[in-house]
């Protein structure tokens, strides 16, 4: 599994971002897996094309934006877009949601 070591995360703080990667269509299998194999990232759809909607976790946007320029520079992709991103403090995300 790969990781991305940031000094500047801090223990109260966790960041989420949606991505969209463009893979070329013969290649979807391989990025696919290589994503899955970064720390929190998940890949929650694919397309025929080649899209897949990927999301990733990380301590701070430095390690988003570090994610996001790996899975730009691997083989296969054509591109990835940041589409969301959302800061949450660490101890709301023990907190169950309510209807």
């Amino acid at each position: 599994m790969r990781t991305i070591p940031i000094a500047e995360a801090r223990a109260d703080e966790w960041y989420v971002a949606g991505i969209v990667v463009q893979a070329h269509p013969d290649r979807v299998d391989d990025i696919v897996h290589f994503i899955a194999s970064i720390a929190d990232a998940e890949v929650h759809a694919t397309g025929p094309t080649g899209k897949l909607v990927v999301t990733l976790e990380a301590p701070s946007r430095r390690a988003i934006a570090a994610h996001l320029d790996t899975i730009q520079k691997t083989e296969g992709v054509l591109g990835a877009t940041l589409v969301y991103e959302r800061h949450e403090d660490a101890a709301d995300l023990d907190k169950e949601l309510s209807p």
